[in-house]
């Protein structure tokens, strides 16, 4: 191969949130070189594409690099997520990762950046702008930080076919309606359609108007718990203790999820639909209203033909027409991901290390890659794979209870956690006083039930097999 020839100590393959997240500590850890390439024109990975009136599903205060705060400390005052720690805009997001950049990570001397570059594998890249090719010497490691790639709408082929002559957008093109349609047809039931719903009645589409297409329904997640701040002490560590406690009285995976739901951990749409699915996305009790406001939800499968008159699914047909706006939901964010070994010879591959928390996992592995030796590294980075079903949801639950266990005990890690912006529930817990009895008997119910807890998930993970 000829071009150009580099040598670095970090070839960090992906400029998106999980690469920016670990080349963030690196840079603040060690005093490695980091090369870093992307196929996109700035850093930020699939917000760079993402639909318009995307936001952050968890607050901003967990989201972004170690080194810099993405939340401003509000609280929102009004719309859906009134009353709860704000969420970032997909554009406040993609601003943050370029001012990360260009204020932080090229300054320091010791980051080199190739956007609009396709990495071909065997430490080799080639500009997309100018074809020309590039060759990395890495002293210490690839970083493949591509390996959870999030599929979005405007980048997603549907698995299904799709007459010509039929409306069919992604959720990017929503802003661009100019003529009213005859009615929307949602197509898919994760998080993104949960977005499209509510955008439109928030523009005042009416809710009969709305035909959501819903192969599957999901176990959803109340934002509410997953507040970071002492305020809410009560809402987030008091959750995770009433999860453990309806875990260890559990006497079956049904009656567990039941419980679940009871104890506040879990949301569902429609009380009368035991759902099948967990992706981890998390809503507020305002949007959950607005979306059992639709009345017209398709629950026949995933859809595999869409004609000029008729939507087939898997168990049976729906009437459309040309004149509705079919609006593609469906791609899956991290669809069909393998589980493998974080550190392995010459390369690490972040993955989740902790539920719903990638960015985290990424700051961490990177924590772990500059402090410890290579013969603890996967043992303290135990995957936490990513959820689709119920029976996913035990697994992952299992493998971040362990990962909490472990490093729990090495005093070095928790200062670390405990020091670390993107885990705020570790300051949360810590900051409790010894006088604060209310506080500390939430925290003896967490910790009196989570063995029990963990005994019951293992029994009911054996009996399914």
């Amino acid at each position: 191969m000829t071009g150009q020839i580099h040598e670095t100590d970090y070839l960090i393959v992906g400029s998106g949130a999980v690469g920016m997240a670990f080349a963030d500590v690196l840079l603040t850890e060690t005093d490695a070189n980091i090369m870093i390439v992307d196929k996109y024109h700035k850093p930020g990975g699939h917000w760079n594409v993402a639909y318009p009136f995307v936001t952050l599903h968890q607050p901003s205060a967990f989201y972004g690099v170690s080194s810099r705060e993405l939340s401003k400390g509000h609280i929102d005052q009004v719309g859906l997520n009134k009353g709860l720690n704000e969420l970032a805009s997909g554009a406040e997001v993609s601003a943050y990762f370029d001012d990360v950049m260009r204020e932080q990570f090229l300054p320091s001397g010791r980051v080199t950046y190739f956007p609009m570059c396709e990495y071909q594998g065997n430490r080799q890249f080639v500009s997309s702008l100018t074809g020309e090719k590039h060759e990395v010497i890495v002293r210490r490691k690839i970083v493949d930080a591509t390996y959870l790639n999030t599929n979005v709408p405007s980048t997603h082929t549907p698995e299904f076919k799709i007459a010509p002559e039929v409306q069919f957008v992604p959720p990017n093109d929503l802003p661009n309606v100019v003529k009213p349609p005859k009615g929307y047809v949602i197509v898919g039931g994760g998080k993104t359609a949960i977005d499209t719903v509510l955008w439109l009645l928030e523009k005042d589409v009416e809710p009969d108007d709305i035909c959501w297409i819903m192969p599957r329904d999901a176990w959803l997640l109340d934002r509410k718990n997953t507040q970071p701040t002492e305020a809410f002490f009560k809402d987030s560590i008091g959750a995770q203790a009433a999860q453990m406690e309806a875990i260890a009285q559990a006497e079956t995976m049904d009656d567990m999820f039941s419980r679940l739901e009871a104890a506040g951990v879990f949301l569902r749409i429609d009380k009368t639909v035991w759902p099948q699915m967990f992706h981890g996305a998390t809503i507020s009790q305002l949007e959950l209203e607005q979306l059992r406001r639709i009345k017209n939800i398709v629950r026949l499968g995933r859809v595999t033909d869409i004609k000029s008159d008729t939507i087939v699914l898997e168990r049976g047909e729906v009437a459309t027409s040309t004149e509705h706006l079919h609006i593609d939901c469906s791609a899956s964010a991290l669809k069909d991901v393998k589980t493998k070994p974080i550190f392995e010879d010459g390369l690490i591959t972040p993955q989740t290390v902790r539920s719903y928390q990638p960015v985290f996992s990424a700051a961490f592995i990177a924590h772990i890659e500059a402090a410890y030796p290579e013969e603890v590294k996967n043992k303290l980075c135990n995957v936490v794979p990513l959820p689709n079903t119920n029976v996913d949801w035990m697994r992952l639950t299992v493998a971040f209870m362990m990962n909490q266990h472990i490093w729990s005990q090495d005093e070095n890690l928790r200062q670390w956690l405990l020091e670390n912006r993107l885990d705020g529930f570790s300051q949360l817990v810590r900051s409790v006083k010894e006088d604060d009895f209310e506080k500390l008997s939430i925290l003896k119910r967490l910790k009196d039930n989570a063995p029990i807890a963990m005994a019951k998930l293992q029994q009911f993970l054996a009996q399914a097999g």
